[in-house]
């Protein structure tokens, strides 16, 4: 007898996270027809790591997706406390 924590299964990652976001989408449609603001994400990204910009990107590239605006700055490494 195998116990639920024995049993397995494939979770197709990219299937699921595109059903999320589709919902999303409808769920973000519908908020702004009714008369909300549309949602909006910030990044600040300082300096030039590659990995991190890929990730800003990714998030940009998500917020395109589901229908929420984005809004971008870049830094330059050397920036200070006030420049942020």
């Amino acid at each position: 007898m195998k116990l639920p924590c024995e049993e397995s299964s494939i979770l197709d990652g990219k299937a699921l996270a595109q059903r999320i976001r589709s919902g999303l989408r409808a769920r973000i449609s519908k908020g702004v027809e009714s008369g909300l603001p549309t949602p909006g994400l910030a990044t600040v990204l300082v300096g030039e790591d590659p990995a991190s910009s890929v990730y800003v990107r990714h998030k940009i590239r998500a917020c395109e997706e589901v229908g929420i605006r984005s809004f971008h700055k870049t830094l330059p490494a050397d920036a200070g406390q006030a420049a942020l």
